[in-house]
């Protein structure tokens, strides 16, 4: 397999359109932040927990500079009117040896096409290459579409400081 900063893989979607998974790059910094700005304030705010309009020079340096090892970014690219465009990502950040919490974002137009569970499915082979043990996420109650892809990957709920927040874990093979 590919190392996780030149991953690469092409997915069939639900309504049979096609996306390339692959890593971050340094010069999707413009598309990705495209990316964001196409996405409903309600999705941003199930990702970030808070309403959020805009990034800081600090937050897009966070988001775009990934070292592959500690922290991985994987994008959803799809054709759109002939040009490619990134409809999501996915990431994890390593917070303490062999454990990881994973994120997801997918545009409003994109969601409920199986982008999410294709970030995910990608994720989780990279994760498991590198030997992590055990992902978390954080999720909102409210947002179910999320709640049920991590259902499906067998992810389950665990105690966490935030009752308003669902905190999840899956142990890793």
């Amino acid at each position: 397999m590919p190392s996780a900063a030149d991953y690469s893989a092409i997915e069939h979607l639900r309504d049979g359109g096609r996306i390339e998974v692959r890593a971050l790059r340094p010069d999707d910094q413009v598309d990705m932040l495209t990316a964001v700005d196409r996405t409903s304030i309600q999705s941003r705010q199930r990702r970030f927990f808070a309403p959020k309009r805009s990034f800081s020079d600090k937050e897009i340096s966070f988001f775009m500079n990934i070292d592959f090892a500690d922290h991985v970014a994987l994008v959803a690219q799809i054709d759109e009117d002939g040009r490619p465009v990134i409809a999501g990502g996915g990431r994890y950040i390593v917070a303490q040896s062999g454990r990881a919490e994973l994120a997801f974002v997918v545009i409003d137009a994109y969601q409920g096409k199986g982008i999410g569970t294709a970030l995910m499915r990608h994720l989780l082979v990279i994760a498991r290459d590198a030997g992590l043990k055990e992902l978390t996420a954080e999720v909102l109650p409210e947002n179910v579409a999320m709640l049920s892809i991590f259902n499906r990957f067998g992810f389950r709920s665990s105690a966490g400081g935030d009752p308003q927040v669902r905190h999840l874990t899956l142990k890793l093979s």
